[in-house]
């Protein structure tokens, strides 16, 4: 594990970084440490993610019949 160390962080934002991690329930360096985790990890997209694990399987086919009912419009009196 690396150390990091932050300087000239203004009072404000250390205070507030406090208050941030005891309402969380956490230690002021767990929550830095949550925050940096956050901001460099690329956003998890669910509909890429799904398709990785499909194309692991082989792939799948599926097909969606389109629903040719007529839609009733609502009248509202």
């Amino acid at each position: 594990m690396t150390t990091l160390t932050i300087r000239k962080i203004s009072d404000e934002v250390h205070r507030a970084l406090k208050v941030r991690a005891a309402a969380n329930g956490r230690s002021t360096e767990a929550e830095l440490r949550l925050i940096v985790e956050a901001a460099v990890k690329p956003p998890v997209n669910l509909a890429e993610s799904l398709q990785k694990i499909g194309q692991s399987l082989g792939g799948i086919e599926i097909e969606f019949p389109r629903d040719k009912r007529r839609f009733k419009v609502p009248h509202f009196e």
